[in-house]
């Protein structure tokens, strides 16, 4: 298939490129580079530096490019900027989606793989979460991407033809096996890099916040994915989806970690001792979050292939150590 991935500069997005290109699709990229690396993009990808504002010059790729399907990442993903400027956030991931939408109606692309997230369901009354759980937002972010599975919705419900999978994520984590690509945002907000980056000394220490959650080791237990598990789902949609087909799905491991958990798997994947401060608990942390991806797996045959914590950090480990520095020193390609 002749695929367009909206972010493949973006950590998800890179490895969703990787991924198509070895199963043998024909892929395009379109990225702003705001978050996104260039650097992340492979040199013989047709790479397009468009804005999702910018409906009439997607419709023309598109159309050029003979567009079957599109993988869409491209999003602004930090809670609490979301929370600074709501307005960027709708700008961004529900007007641009709104925007791509459109650009694809008027070119005829009727196949649609959404990056939504875990974020949509709020602070859950149940755990395991299912897709059936309710979604009760609580920051703008959650609900920007909200926004897009309702406009998801009506799309299908107006345009009968209209097929799209939604994917709820929930903590994404690790890097490409090879250590070639990995995650690099600015500023990094996610444990695992954190914790990788108290071992090598880029950060002075890491800050468990909370002890006395009503756990084994009182600390927070959440779910964690690998990254090329999490894109292999979305391979698998994209070739299954069918005419006027409607799909949501949660990708998570279903097996949680606890933070004490996390530190101790990286203690012993670095062979570092890794500085660490126990601070008050956050407003409106859950105590657990647990995905359940059953539905996943029965519908599209998906299997996690990483199941053990420590041989996540070792991924994003082997590509912290040999990019210290992210993408910044790898000469930028414009």
């Amino acid at each position: 298939m002749n695929i367009l991935v909206t972010g493949g500069g973006g950590y998800i997005g890179s490895h969703a490129v990787r991924q198509l290109r070895e199963a043998g699709h024909a892929v395009v990229v379109l990225d702003n580079l705001v978050t996104g690396r260039r650097e992340a993009i492979p040199n013989d990808v047709p790479f397009y530096k468009i804005d999702l504002a910018e409906t009439e010059a997607i419709a023309q790729l598109l159309a050029n490019r003979r567009i079957e399907g599109v993988m869409h990442f491209a999003a602004l993903i930090q809670v609490g900027e979301s929370v600074q400027k709501p307005l960027l956030y709708y700008k961004n991931n529900t007007a641009g989606a709104i925007s791509l939408l459109t650009a694809m109606r008027q070119t005829g692309v009727k196949k649609f793989v959404f990056s939504s997230t875990a974020a949509t369901y709020g602070e859950p009354e149940e755990t395991p979460i299912y897709e059936t759980t309710a979604q009760k937002p609580i920051n703008p972010y959650g609900w920007s991407k909200w926004c897009v599975e309702q406009i998801l919705r009506n799309e299908a419900y107006a345009d009968r033809d209209f097929a799209f999978t939604i994917f709820r994520y929930f903590n994404v984590a690790g890097a490409t096996a090879d250590g070639s690509i990995g995650e690099s945002h600015d500023p990094e907000t996610h444990l695992i890099p954190n914790i990788l980056f108290a071992a090598m000394g880029k950060k002075e220490k890491i800050s468990v916040f909370g002890t006395d959650y009503p756990t084994p080791d009182g600390t927070c237990i959440r779910d964690y994915v690998h990254v090329d598990d999490l894109v292999a789902a979305h391979l698998f949609a994209m070739t299954a989806m069918k005419s006027g087909e409607t799909r949501y799905y949660n990708l998570g491991s279903g097996s949680g970690y606890s933070v004490k958990e996390m530190l101790d798997a990286a203690k012993t994947v670095t062979k570092r001792e890794i500085p660490t401060e126990y601070v008050a608990r956050r407003e409106g942390d859950p105590a657990i979050l647990l995905a359940n991806s059953d539905k996943a797996k029965k519908e599209l045959g998906w299997k996690p292939q990483y199941t053990d914590m420590a041989a996540i950090i070792e991924t994003a480990w082997r590509w912290h150590a040999t990019h210290p520095a992210g993408y910044e020193k790898t000469k930028r390609r414009q």
